[in-house]
């Protein structure tokens, strides 16, 4: 027995339903991150686009274009 009582083969099987649990969730968080990818993906190439100066220079390109 261990010092709490609890005897090995008891730790081990928490050990090993823990170890379950963790698969399942993670399994669930994967599924979870497939169906959440599109959406991630158009809103990183978005940001990375303000971010470049991509907005300031299509309007610098547009207003550009408007004054000929």
């Amino acid at each position: 027995m261990a010092p709490d009582g609890s005897s090995r083969e008891h730790v081990r099987a928490q050990i090993r339903e823990e170890r379950e649990e963790l698969v399942r969730a993670v399994e669930s968080l994967r599924s979870e991150l497939r169906l959440e990818l599109p959406r991630l993906a158009a809103g990183a190439l978005g940001a990375g686009f303000v971010l470049a100066g991509g907005l300031g220079a299509t309007v610098r390109l547009l207003t550009r274009a408007a004054r000929r």
